[in-house]
């Protein structure tokens, strides 16, 4: 994929079902030892009633497909999903180029410890391990929070 054949843009309402769509297939894809804490139908109305109605939702768009998602609020990234079959090809860096420009003074996020390949990706980015906990979230798996700082 050439960098101009991907957008990165605003999402909107009508995002909804293709943003939880990437999130449900990376998550699945990526994390198959985690337990999801909520069903598929949960996480479409929390995506659409909750995430996609606060703001701060961008999708990465390849030939009129949603094939990338990022959740920016504020300072804090909450949620960058990948549609699997587009990991490694560059959507990520310009996802976090994003980030960076609309946090400008830092961002913070949290990664399940067991997810090595998000872990190396927020590392080479800058970001550093600020705190572990032993699982205290719901899905009870053991987390890391990173923090990256100008």
């Amino acid at each position: 994929m050439t960098a101009e054949t991907l957008t990165l843009r605003a999402a909107t309402t009508a995002d909804a079902a293709a943003v939880t769509e990437v999130y449900l297939r990376s998550y699945d894809a990526a994390l198959p030892t985690v337990r999801r804490a909520h069903s598929n139908a949960e996480v479409r109305e929390f995506f659409q009633h909750v995430v996609l109605g606060r703001g701060g939702t961008w999708v990465a768009e390849a030939a009129g497909a949603v094939v990338g998602m990022m959740v920016l609020d504020g300072a804090e990234l909450s949620q960058l999903y990948l549609a699997p079959d587009r990991r490694g090809q560059g959507i990520g860096d310009r996802f976090m180029a994003l980030a960076k420009r609309l946090a400008p003074d830092g961002i913070d996020l949290w990664t399940f410890q067991v997810n090595a390949p998000a872990r190396r990706f927020y590392e080479r980015h800058g970001f550093v391990a600020a705190e572990r906990t032993d699982g205290d979230n719901e899905e009870g798996e053991p987390d890391v929070r990173y923090v990256w700082r100008p």
